[in-house]
């Protein structure tokens, strides 16, 4: 308590400090000085105003209970007490606001993320689940007000996709997003099999916060960029000219292309920004002495075994195996509504930093 006491003294004495730094004239005129302080205010802002909320509330309630105790009317004693429980309902709820918005965050989570998804075990059918996984983040990042961006894919004749790249851009992206990285399993009849047999397949997620550029040194000299016509989804219209751009980096042999956008200026900028997120996880695997094992964590090998999440369409089920979470509201979660999977999987990420918890696959 006394801790988190020191914690909340040292946000307000720092909002204190923002405040009166951004009146300063010599901050005013330094745009990326005070873009840095504005945004910081942004961050703290929500936890002032619930500190504040907390020493009203607070205060609020010592003034009813002080009252109930003291008034000789039974009607006023009534009211008071009312007055007590509504008041006690309240500073429950702000405690439990202060301790979400004081928990340690990852520095990455307020930021955009790039998605790839990739066909595992199962053919086509694995490939058309991609196309599926893909509606469902779309669906779930407009619920959000993100935006979604296609970059790259390799498509199939029945619509499905052996890879599909996009991002989705919008503060806090990746806090939500960041859970969908591994194995997620599918068990349905596929529209492929006259047997009616229930087939199960996979694909593989990978999640990769945007980065800026100045956290990802790129000597241009290590870059070889081609130009080319695009094909497939998303760049049918722009089939005439060389719009489309691959950029390989040649110390790491790591290729990236973009084929959206008509401009190649935005094709361009779009693969640097993927080119960066991709060096910069390669940077802190390697500084975490794990590159194979974190590449494992993400995706695996896309064997079903695997798995960190199972769609089952007999059953109507979605079951994420990490948190032995099970619902059976596959439609509505394929719909996009991903909100309850991810809520309980923050709390069990929380709850895992804190020594009381895993997020390690169990089996289903």
């Amino acid at each position: 308590m006394n801790n988190e006491r020191e914690r909340i003294e040292q946000i307000l004495h720092r909002y204190d400090e923002i405040i009166a730094s951004m009146g300063d004239p010599a901050i005013i005129s330094d745009g990326a000085r005070y873009l840095k302080l504005t945004k910081e205010l942004s961050d703290i802002e929500p936890v002032v105003t619930r500190i504040r909320d907390k020493d009203r509330v607070v205060k609020e309630l010592a003034d009813a209970r002080e009252l109930h105790t003291a008034a000789d009317d039974e009607e006023m004693r009534q009211m008071a007490a009312e007055e007590v429980s509504s008041l006690e309902t309240e500073l429950e709820k702000i405690n439990d606001d202060l301790e979400d918005l004081l928990a340690v965050k990852d520095p990455k989570d307020d930021r955009s993320v790039i998605m790839e998804i990739r066909a595992g075990a199962g053919g086509e059918e694995a490939a058309l689940f991609v196309a599926d996984l893909y509606k469902m983040y779309s669906a779930y990042a407009v619920s959000k007000g993100w935006k979604t961006e296609y970059i790259e894919s390799n498509d199939t004749e029945l619509g499905g996709y052996q890879k599909l790249v996009f991002s989705i851009e919008g503060k806090g992206a990746y806090s939500c997003f960041k859970y969908e990285s591994g194995v997620h399993r599918v068990q349905r009849v596929p529209v492929t099999e006259s047997g009616g047999r229930v087939h199960t397949s996979t694909v593989t997620v990978a999640v990769l916060p945007e980065v800026d550029e100045v956290e990802v040194n790129i000597n241009p000299n290590d870059l070889k960029i081609d130009t080319f016509r695009a094909s497939g989804a998303g760049g049918q219209h722009i089939n005439r000219t060389d719009s489309a751009i691959r950029i390989t980096h040649l110390p790491t042999g790591l290729v990236v292309t973009c084929q959206d956008e008509r401009s190649q200026h935005k094709n361009r900028a779009k693969a640097m920004a993927v080119l960066q997120s991709r060096l910069l996880q390669m940077e802190e695997e390697k500084q975490n002495g794990a590159i194979a094992a974190e590449r494992r964590s993400q995706v695996g090998t896309g064997d079903r075994s695997e798995k960190i999440r199972t769609y089952n369409y007999h059953q109507g089920r979605v079951t994420d195996h990490r948190i032995g979470l099970t619902l059976y509201r596959l439609e509505e979660i394929l719909g996009g509504d991903l909100e309850e999977i991810v809520r309980q999987l923050t709390l069990a990420d929380r709850a895992h930093k804190l020594g009381s918890g895993s997020l390690d696959e169990g089996e289903e």
